[in-house]
């Protein structure tokens, strides 16, 4: 293993430029739930748990229309949780090996938590794939509008998994609104954010000689963020403790959870 990082070492000492990638297991060592199947997904949520839902059916536009305040219970018990949580170190190990480099980093993420922003990532240097919890759109899609969601304090009952308080609604047309998140089955997800940082991310790597590309938890239930470091041209560090296999000869894997790996190929570039 020790041999691993030294390689790591030499692979960010000969990149101009960092991207790294994430999955839901990055934010394993913040506190936040790891949904690896039904059972980690209703321990997390017992009373979805109980009722039988799962997480295809909550994280669903059609639970909005449905069970709007389940929906929100479940999506504003993320937000609470998402707005205390404090990024672990290796957020910070990450920025400044980014900062290190010639070109600095970028993050292309398939979580919707808001963890690399708080964590003092530049926002125009985040493309989050699947949305942001931290936005909102009308569930119609009325009027194209993404909005933050600064001024949503919701209150939920966690036993339930119900939003209390008010439901938010859409400024133009007053229908339930919903976070600005790509969900399954949804024909309504609002893009345009998205899309831009997608733009600025693709400027970026053209711009880049030397790409080496850093992927945190990224597993393969949902591989967008995983798919998008083996299709680069460049090394790839994959750091995954139950998935970290790699194509041949794309780069160093890692069998280790993210804040571990990130520390010991830290102590490497000391």
């Amino acid at each position: 293993m020790a041999a691993d990082y030294q390689r790591c070492a030499e692979l960010i000492g000969q990149a101009d430029g960092l991207l790294i990638t994430a999955g839901a297991g990055i934010g394993v060592d913040s506190g936040l739930p790891d949904f690896r199947g039904p059972q980690g997904f209703w321990g997390a949520y017992p009373a979805l748990g109980r009722a039988r839902i799962a997480f295809e059916q909550i994280a669903n536009p059609a639970a909005f229309a449905r069970q709007p305040r389940l929906a929100w219970g479940f999506y504003a018990h993320r937000l609470n949780l998402y707005r205390r949580t404090v990024p672990h170190q290796g957020f910070e190990i990450l920025r400044q090996i980014g900062d290190s480099l010639a070109h600095g980093s970028f993050v292309f993420t398939s979580n919707v938590d808001g963890q690399f922003q708080r964590a003092g990532f530049a926002e125009e240097r985040i493309s989050e794939c699947h949305g942001s919890i931290h936005y909102h759109q009308c569930s119609d899609a009325c009027q194209g509008d993404i909005w933050p969601a600064e001024g949503f304090l919701p209150e939920v009952d966690e036993d339930r998994c119900l939003l209390t308080s008010a439901l938010p609604i859409c400024p133009h047309c007053q229908a339930i609104a919903r976070p600005n998140i790509l969900m399954f089955g949804d024909w309504g997800w609002l893009s345009e954010r998205s899309d831009a940082q997608e733009s600025r991310l693709q400027a970026w790597l053209g711009k880049v000689d030397k790409l080496l590309v850093i992927e945190v938890g990224a597993g393969t239930n949902i591989p967008t963020a995983r798919l998008m470091g083996e299709r680069l041209k460049g090394q790839l560090i994959r750091i995954n403790p139950r998935e970290p296999q790699l194509p041949p000869g794309k780069g160093v894997s890692i069998a280790a959870g993210g804040l571990e790996a990130l520390r010991a190929m830290a102590a490497c570039l000391a």
